[in-house]
């Protein structure tokens, strides 16, 4: 297309400027109210034992299989590195058998702490569908932002590989790198984000089945929520973690805030700040920042919803006072008007025989993780009538 001269670059402005305007802000509100985040991960600095992310890739590919909780007939992928000190390439990169662009292009530059949003790609995933991603970097990527463990199989293999079967790839990896969420395109759709720890992480479910908890509360719905999975393995509700990332508080605005088209966040934090060294003995220090984090979320028109801390009877650090405070901190999430609305995981898991532990039945083994019956208990603990 021929360059326009001044006169005809200012003449059209001139002409168009309401209408462009106009469409603008259309365009805008409709991007808020359509994208929603369907499967998402929270992401953390590699320590020196996280070889994969600490040395990064170059000439490598990783392809991940990522259960979406809720679906529709266009998707978007969101690539982030808070945590990278240098730029570096993505791409090619494949979703469900689509080539995926960035403004047209195959490749994109993501710059040392950015976030990079992909266009549309037309791909049709049922609720509750997995979706298939395969991400090439040419590298050298230098140290990357991932999640350690999303207790779901992914592939690592050498070249480019976008295209090729999973038996070119040479070994599997936990570990989610670079990519920070899918996002759906579908009016209406209900959307809550989990800002979590270990157990809605994943662990004490099996690996490669999805039922993690949220995964089960987003199956309970005939038309799924879109549910965020933002639980991080160790994480705590105050203080940062060189391994297990940054505290809920200091998380809360990138990991939940930014997500796009959300309803509600649920706080579900808090058993690592009392069992994990240095253990937190001051309830009100717990209950202070549950209300700073509710506080944040309903000045972005949130619905907040809490969750109490559930049994841990039998771990490693347990001790009868640290169950004195987790009975008190309990006791103020129950009577405080802390959140909009609360969901007891401790009466959902709790033993009645033995209230300090978990439900024999619903139990991982170690004390602390309920197994995949533990997550339904949780799932089913959370009143769907909340996302309304």
């Amino acid at each position: 297309m021929p360059p326009m001269s001044r006169r005809t670059l200012l003449g059209a402005a001139a002409g168009s400027a309401a209408v462009f305007a106009t469409s603008t802000m259309a365009e805008a509100s409709s991007s808020r109210t359509q994208w929603v985040t369907s499967w998402a991960t929270a992401q953390t600095a590699p320590t020196a034992t996280d070889a994969d992310a600490t040395g990064g890739f170059t000439d490598t590919t990783l392809r991940h299989v990522l259960r979406l909780s809720a679906c529709a007939s266009s998707i978007r992928l969101r690539f982030a590195n808070p945590f990278g000190t240098s730029p570096l390439v993505l791409g090619p990169v494949v979703a469900g058998g689509q080539a995926v662009g960035f403004g047209g292009e195959k490749t994109v530059v993501l710059a040392a702490g950015a976030t990079v949003i992909s266009d549309p790609v037309p791909v049709a995933v049922p609720d509750g569908g997995d979706l298939v991603v395969s991400l090439y970097l040419p590298g050298p990527t230098g140290p990357i932002s991932f999640h350690r463990n999303v207790h779901a199989n992914g592939l690592i293999g050498s070249g480019e590989l976008t295209g090729a079967a999973d038996s070119a790839y040479g070994r599997q990896t936990k570990s989610v790198f670079l990519l920070a969420g899918v996002d759906v395109n579908r009016r209406g759709q209900r959307a809550l984000a989990v800002l979590g720890d270990s157990i809605t992480e994943g662990v004490g479910t099996p690996d490669d089945v999805n039922l993690r908890w949220p995964d089960q509360f987003a199956a309970r719905f005939r038309r799924r929520p879109a549910v965020a999975n933002l639980g991080i393995s160790g994480n705590r509700l105050l203080l940062d973690d060189g391994r297990f990332g940054p505290g809920g508080q200091a998380r809360f605005d990138r990991d939940v805030l930014a997500l796009p088209g959300l309803d509600a966040v649920l706080v579900f934090l808090g058993i690592n700040d009392l069992q994990q060294p240095p253990s937190q003995l001051d309830p009100a220090a717990l209950l202070t920042a549950y209300d700073q984090l509710a506080r944040r979320g309903r000045d972005h028109g949130l619905k907040v919803l809490g969750a109490t801390i559930g049994p841990f009877k039998g771990w490693i650090r347990y001790t009868d006072q640290l169950e004195g405070i987790r009975q008190q901190v309990n006791a103020g999430l129950r009577t405080g008007p802390i959140f909009d609305a609360l969901v007891d995981v401790d009466a959902a898991l709790r033993d009645p025989a033995d209230p300090a532990r978990l439900r024999p039945d619903f139990s991982s083994g170690d004390g602390l993780h309920p197994n995949a019956a533990g997550a339904r208990a949780i799932a089913t603990a959370v009143d769907p009538d909340l996302l309304s």
